[in-house]
């Protein structure tokens, strides 16, 4: 079992796509145990064996021009050792109305898990200090450390991409026999949402560029990259211009009401029995640059990019990244999470043949998950069970384009579910 240790630590303040520290994750914690946790849940009578729940996370206020990091512990979750089949989420209003994407860009959520110690529970409330009591766990990706962490999580495509999971294909969660003694297991939200009302320039303010944002003035001095080190002056945009309560610049004289959001979830799930066949799940990034140290792969995921304009060429902008998966299985299904831009995502084998191709949808018209210019949903891929196996320690290629145009923040990620072994059924359906 991987845990992931120092995503408590001070330090994972460098990496903005996962804005958490103790003092943050302290605080939240608080609010949470206080009372001030989700407002409500709605459980509907399952049709079949599958059962269904609709939660709404605790709210935060947003204003225009306004960017929204938060972190919500302990979010309501199934209990018991089940089995997950979808997870699906978007932004809505105090009204339960769905947001539209161009009055409040949904950068990312993620769901993350994390055990925490039941003994400590009484001293992290007092002294907001998680270094002791709490252990996150981190999905079976290659990625290094606390850099892409969570079980699930898109952005403004949330809304028309698909997480369904075939039967008899789940997530597992909640097996009492993984859970270390003595702790619980619980989730987070992880969110970011940027106000463009009003903003300047809305297109960049989504992209995080740091000259459309009202900086501090000691910005560049006192903010650290993911390696630690005093962030570049050339960084132009992305996740680390885009932290908590700093602001797009606004037209002059624009004036609109702050309001209350929060995210509406629905989970669905079957309760754990031996005919379900638990997959892993991973995410591959585009900018993991992938070295070796004798024989073990060390990771360096960057969890975003910037696409410079290169003349007047119509050639799109080709990011790659050959990645060696150490525990190979059945593929299940596959998407990815992209950004405004992106023309597609290809996963490829070691041999060259196509796993999977996720393609974007973009909006066309007003209405919340149809806006116009805006990726609102990316294709997935349902392989025939068995007709797709990818080996122990083969070395996929991941391809993200994108069109030719300077962005900031651009991201190539890639989530797959593989099944370790198939039902004998299935086995003698492919045979």
């Amino acid at each position: 079992m991987e845990y992931l240790e120092s995503l408590v630590d001070v330090n994972v303040m460098r990496m903005a796509y996962l804005v958490l520290n103790v003092k943050e994750l302290g605080q939240a914690l608080v609010d949470v145990t206080s009372g001030y946790g989700t407002t409500y849940s709605n459980y509907l009578e399952p049709d079949n064996h599958i059962k269904s729940a609709t939660f709404v996370s605790e709210n935060f206020e947003i204003g225009p021009g306004k960017i929204a990091v938060k972190t919500f512990l302990d979010i309501e979750f199934p209990k018991g050792h089940i089995g997950v089949k979808s997870f699906d989420v978007e932004l809505v209003d105090e009204d339960g109305n769905s947001v539209p994407l161009y009055e409040t860009y949904f950068h990312h959520w993620f769901a993350i898990k994390y055990f925490e110690n039941i003994s400590m529970s009484t001293y992290i409330e007092q002294y907001h200090d998680l270094r002791n009591g709490i252990i996150f766990q981190r999905n079976q990706g290659t990625c290094q450390g606390y850099i892409l962490p969570h079980y699930w999580g898109l952005g403004s495509e949330s809304r028309g991409t698909s997480s369904n999971l075939p039967d008899p294909f789940v997530v597992e969660l909640g097996n009492p026999t993984q859970i270390p003694q003595g702790f619980k297991e619980k989730w987070l939200f992880n969110i970011m949402a940027i106000d463009t009302r009003g903003a300047l320039h809305r297109k960049g303010c989504t992209e995080c560029r740091c000259n459309l944002l009202n900086l501090p003035k000691n910005f560049y001095n006192v903010t650290t990259g993911i390696d630690g080190k005093p962030l570049s002056r050339n960084y132009k945009g992305g996740l680390f211009c885009c932290q908590d309560n700093l602001q797009c610049k606004l037209r002059k004289d624009f004036d609109a009401p702050k309001r209350k959001l929060s995210l509406r979830y629905k989970i669905r799930w079957v309760d754990w029995d031996e005919h379900q066949v638990p997959l892993k799940f991973y995410i591959l990034d585009a900018t993991d640059r992938v070295r070796l140290n004798g024989s073990t792969s060390i990771h360096d995921c960057q969890a975003e990019y910037t696409i410079p304009r290169i003349g007047d060429s119509d050639s799109p902008h080709v990011k790659k990244a050959n990645i060696p998966i150490e525990k190979g299985g059945y593929l299940i299904y596959s998407t990815s999470h992209m950004h405004t831009g992106v023309v597609n995502t290809t996963i490829y084998g070691q041999d060259g043949r196509v796993l999977c191709t996720s393609t974007p949808k973009y909006g066309t018209g007003k209405e919340a998950g149809n806006e116009k210019g805006y990726v609102v949903g990316m294709s997935g891929c349902y392989p025939k069970p068995g007709s797709i196996k990818i080996k122990d320690g083969e070395i996929l290629t991941l391809e993200s384009i994108y069109q030719n145009k300077f962005r900031t923040g651009a991201m190539g990620h890639f989530y797959i579910y593989l099944a370790e072994h198939l039902p004998n059924k299935i086995i003698n359906n492919f045979m």
